[in-house]
């Protein structure tokens, strides 16, 4: 006879289950990066935790609706950029925001006051060399262990997979502007 048949009190080994900050990465070629790290923002906000967002891409003289419902939340997106860098006239003064957007994002992370730290399309600048990668992992291993981390943005770098907890590929199944020429619409998009 088992120790199953003998004994109704036996419970096997549970894994230990810890509580930590994670590494969350959106990434591939598919539409959904930023939109699924806005949607954890959403749900993080809902639950009363502290969410900022730094975006590597978007500038502040337009109002995406990301921007216009985070401001309505009270939650602080800080734009770290200038626009889509292929209509960029000075790639020195984009590099120079993508660096002072890490040293905000570090600076707020380390701080330890917010729950959840989203850097959007982060992984544009690490690419282009703006913010090296070295640096960036070391300080991401590093972080307060409550402070949760998500990364944005195409072609993550197979060391910031490594060190994550979470990765997400979006693939590009269908999109219509590239399969049938429709242009980015308000609300889905932008």
């Amino acid at each position: 006879m088992s120790k199953l048949d003998s004994d109704h009190d036996y419970k096997p080994p549970v894994k230990k289950r810890v509580s930590k900050g994670l590494l969350l990465i959106n990434t591939g070629n598919g539409k959904g990066k930023s939109t699924a790290a806005f949607g954890v923002m959403l749900r993080a906000w809902g639950r009363g935790l502290k969410v900022i967002v730094v975006q590597y891409i978007k500038h502040e003289n337009a109002m995406f609706g990301e921007q216009l419902a985070a401001k309505r939340l009270g939650i602080e997106m800080i734009p770290s950029g200038k626009g889509f860098t292929w209509n960029s006239k000075n790639l020195n003064e984009d590099a120079a925001l993508a660096q002072n957007g890490w040293r905000i994002s570090r600076e707020l992370i380390s701080s330890g006051d917010y729950d959840i730290v989203i850097l959007d399309e982060f992984t544009y600048p690490i690419k282009y060399g703006w913010i090296e990668l070295k640096e960036v992992v070391d300080f991401l291993l590093n972080r307060p262990e409550n402070v949760n981390v998500i990364i944005t943005g195409r072609d993550a770098q197979p060391q910031l997979i490594k060190i994550s907890d979470c990765v997400t590929n979006m693939d590009e199944i269908k999109h219509p502007y590239n399969d049938q020429g429709i242009l980015a619409q308000k609300g889905i998009d932008y």
